[in-house]
């Protein structure tokens, strides 16, 4: 690490960047022609966030900070750059190849950090963290987990009975999963004979069913605190057509507590994916299927467009038209998202407009 303390420098335009980790951040400053002033490496806390604003002041005015990953490791420092009145902005993984030809190194990607912060490539403005969504996602976090636990523990417990003896077999097999999770929980097998494979496999399929209701109440519980929540947050995304207080709370995680850093409908298209992408050459114009954005969007706005298609009547007019017209069911539906993205992203803006009224 090394670095370049200006002795009676005149006051200079600077950009900083910053490459995050877990334990330690490391600096570098550069000056508006991409000269690097200096490289250091301050702990990752609220001391060490300090320290690193003052060593980059030292160097002169600062314009900018790129910092790699603010929804992560970067999280804490990301705050105080904002409490400070500092622009940060988020810095994308560096390319690869010009990462093959630069090497890799802390200082070599805060370089690139403060680079590409002052050329603006590859760069956005990070989510604040501050505020109800914030709140939101943490809430969503806990539920999503409980969900997939609920899921791995039912797929369990359905594998057991496929090996269980015939006569417990037959007895659950053809059970509805309510049924079944209530009818394994009620089982009394003796403990005392655990060695036994049938008793074995009572005992593993009562702890599991257990543990499925269990996770049904966390479930449940967390959804009483997640919908008056979202409800509050935006009341017209929740009132759309399709949308549910899961997808509403995706899409409004999606965007952030800062809606404004999305700019545009086409911009709020393109961080979901669903923005088809121009692949045309020569004679043939076409566009490809769109793989990029945050692929948990992608599948809420999916969602809508199956709920959509089955109760809304425009929808499925559009649907028989479009078909006719020789467009497969997938085509219609990458459609379809994109209509749906453009349609909710007004939804957020009007509550940001209502907001600052």
């Amino acid at each position: 690490m090394t670095s370049i303390t200006p002795q009676n420098a005149p006051i200079i335009d600077i950009a900083g960047g910053v490459d995050t980790h877990q334990d330690t951040h490391t600096a570098a400053v550069i000056d508006t022609v991409g000269r690097v002033l200096g490289t250091e490496q301050f702990p990752a806390t609220p001391t060490g966030y300090t320290a690193l604003l003052t060593w980059m002041h030292a160097f002169g005015q600062l314009m900018k900070i790129g910092v790699e990953g603010t929804g992560a490791y970067g999280a804490g420092l990301a705050r105080l750059l904002r409490a400070e009145g500092i622009e940060v902005i988020e810095i994308d993984r560096p390319n690869r190849k010009t990462r093959r030809f630069q090497g890799k190194s802390d200082p070599i990607d805060a370089i690139a950090a403060a680079k590409a912060a002052l050329a603006g490539d590859r760069t956005g403005t990070p989510k604040q963290r501050d505020g109800r969504i914030e709140a939101l996602r943490n809430l969503r976090i806990a539920r999503r987990s409980a969900v997939d636990q609920r899921a791995d523990t039912q797929r369990r417990i359905k594998a057991l009975i496929v090996t269980a003896p015939d006569d417990l077999r037959e007895q659950l097999r053809h059970l509805p999963a309510k049924k079944l999770i209530t009818t394994c929980a009620a089982l009394r097998p003796d403990t005392a004979d655990a060695a036994s494979p049938a008793t074995a496999t009572a005992i593993a399929l009562r702890s599991l069913a257990r543990r499925h209701q269990q996770l049904t109440a966390e479930i449940s519980d967390l959804d009483d605190l997640l919908d008056p929540l979202v409800a509050a947050i935006n009341p017209h995304l929740i009132a759309a057509n399709g949308v549910g207080t899961d997808v509403a709370a995706q899409l409004l995680i999606t965007v952030g507590d800062n809606h404004d850093r999305v700019h545009s409908e086409a911009a709020f298209a393109m961080l979901c994916g669903v923005a088809p992408l121009p692949a045309s050459s020569g004679k043939t114009t076409r566009h490809r299927l769109n793989r990029g954005g945050d692929r948990q969007a992608n599948a809420a706005l999916y969602r809508v467009a199956l709920c959509r298609l089955r109760w809304d009547p425009r929808t499925r007019a559009y649907m028989e038209r479009r078909t006719h017209d020789g467009m497969s069911k997938k085509e219609i539906i990458r459609c379809l998202k994109r209509y749906i993205a453009r349609e909710l992203y007004k939804a957020i803006t009007q509550n940001d407009q209502e907001n600052t009224d």
